[in-house]
């Protein structure tokens, strides 16, 4: 297998918490290092959401040693996709790219239970994501 990913993805949320967090842990996971992940926020929180934390533990994905980043212009200018998740217009946007935003509820302050179905929305939408990004690269 190639050293050089398929491709990147920035996951995007407000606080790099919950959401963005639980995305770049299921990329990881499912892709491994056909494709480079990122994630970042636009106010950063200072930690993890524990209840992510402990949604993402009970199918098999660690994100507990993960910490919140700031989004800089620099990560998104190193993606090929950014996948946004309530970040508003706080997003740079630049040509090339490819922008999804994906609509999933603030698992912010919500326990466990709360957070499992945007846990499982998530998942869906990575594994679309990888099936998306492997059909581009087989057509280039």
């Amino acid at each position: 297998m190639s050293a050089t990913p398929l491709a990147s993805v920035l996951f995007v949320c407000v606080h790099n918490a919950g959401r963005s967090q639980m995305a770049a842990g299921f990329l990881a996971q499912l892709a491994g290092d056909r494709i480079e992940v990122r994630s970042a926020g636009s106010i950063p929180g200072e930690q993890v959401n524990p209840a992510a934390v402990e949604a993402m533990r009970k199918v098999g994905v660690d994100i507990a040693g993960r910490q919140p980043k700031l989004l800089t212009t620099e990560a998104v200018q190193a993606s090929d996709y950014v996948i946004t998740m309530g970040c508003g217009d706080a997003c740079p946007v630049f040509p090339g790219k490819k922008y999804l935003d994906w609509a999933l509820e603030d698992p912010a302050g919500k326990g466990v239970e709360s957070v499992r179905p945007v846990r499982d929305q998530i998942k869906a939408r990575v594994e679309n994501l990888i099936s998306e990004i492997d059909a581009a690269r087989q057509e280039a």
